[in-house]
């Protein structure tokens, strides 16, 4: 090999990367440290890009529509000014579009859970009695328990003092525990405002950071490269929006059966079941057993029997959503078949929880594109069909 120019760059940059990589696992605490507080200040950001592209799903088709219900005025003065105030009002209207489905969500569920809730206290409160006289039964009726109760040798001051103890520790534990709640919920808040503001400049000036990304391309690496770099980032927003919009039709398909099922079987809170299990639907595949463990406790308030038939309900319908609409509506809007949708979200939920649920199905469709891309190129490179 020669030593030229280029060849001494690319060993240069092999010996850097060597060098960091064992300065890395040296110092393998030091790094984490440094990751860990740069995720901290990056942390704000990472969530206003995150809700930016959520936005921009919905935002983009309101952007569409309202462009084509303008287009029939031929007036260029007045399409001049739609267009100025074009963003911002779809910002504005998706804002409050997924404002009211959050709000109908809350407006939904929160009551009635409140109502179970406290009717379940009352239910026990009015069972306490019952409770005590059965226990009074159940002492008069066998002598031997009171007679082994009667002869416990228990020291109460010892008893007392070691719950007193119990009490004590548990009450720093409250006490400390309540403030790194409190720092931790102003802290998530703070992110949350920060984020959002964020976001929203994202929204209004997603045209301009992306000319700007280009040019940064551009300017620090080989033409070839840039395009590359901007044909991955292409195929991985179509994928990641694609999924998105999957996901969510997906949801409502699942509740709308919960909703029609129940309905016709006569099961009560057919609504707030049916929008409870939309909601948590947006986890992919186990998303749905959340769902499932709030309605069947509601209904069996209401009727223990009842509660057990939802149960076989909701096994039916999760294999009819596992088994047939899941893999084909969400695999299929992404482009990956339904046994590496079913890997993407076991390695996800086992790598980062429901987040890696989340994000592991369009990344696995993107490097499953990626790849199946390559693939083809060195067949075609060598030649060869397989088939």
């Amino acid at each position: 090999m020669s030593l030229d120019k280029e060849n001494m760059k690319k060993i240069c940059l092999l010996i850097v990367f060597t060098l960091a990589v064992f300065v890395g696992l040296w110092r393998l605490e030091a790094v984490i440290g440094a990751i860990t507080f740069l995720g901290g200040i990056l942390a704000p950001f990472i969530l206003g890009g995150a809700i930016a592209f959520i936005l921009s799903v919905p935002m983009n088709r309101i952007e569409i529509t309202i462009c084509k219900l303008c287009s029939k005025d031929s007036n260029e003065k007045r399409q001049k000014k739609r267009e100025k105030f074009l963003r911002p009002f779809s910002m504005i209207l998706t804002l409050v579009l997924v404002i009211a489905v959050l709000a109908l969500a809350v407006l939904v569920i929160f009551p009635e859970l409140g109502r179970t809730v406290s009717g379940l206290g009352r239910t026990i409160q009015a069972n306490v009695p019952i409770l005590l006289d059965k226990l009074e039964e159940l002492f008069h009726n066998n002598k031997e328990i009171s007679y082994w109760l009667a002869n416990l040798d228990l020291n109460w001051d010892e008893i007392i003092k070691k719950a007193t103890n119990i009490f004590q520790s548990g009450a720093d534990i409250v006490l400390g525990s309540t403030f790194s709640m409190v720092q931790s919920i102003f802290s998530g808040v703070t992110t949350f405002v920060i984020g959002f503001v964020f976001a929203c400049y994202i929204l209004i000036q997603k045209e301009k950071l992306g000319r700007q990304c280009r040019k940064l391309l551009f300017a620090y690496l080989k033409k070839q490269q840039a395009e590359r770099v901007l044909e991955i980032a292409s195929l991985t927003h179509r994928t990641f929006a694609k999924f998105l919009t999957g996901q969510c039709l997906e949801a409502v398909i699942l509740g709308t059966m919960f909703f029609v099922a129940m309905t016709l079987l006569r099961f009560p809170y057919p609504l707030l079941v049916g929008v409870l299990i939309a909601l948590t639907a947006l986890i992919p595949i186990f998303g749905a057993f959340i769902g499932c463990v709030v309605a069947a406790f509601l209904i069996l308030m209401v009727s223990p029997m009842q509660a057990l038939a939802f149960i076989v309900l909701f096994l039916v319908l999760q294999q009819l959503e596992g088994n047939f609409i899941y893999p084909h509506v969400v695999g299929g809007s992404v482009g990956l078949p339904s046994i590496w949708v079913l890997v993407a979200v076991t390695v996800g939920g086992s790598l980062m929880g429901i987040v890696g649920m989340l994000i592991f199905i369009p990344l696995m469709s993107v490097l499953y594109t990626l790849l199946r891309q390559d693939v083809i190129k060195r067949l075609e490179k060598k030649q060869l069909d397989i088939s």
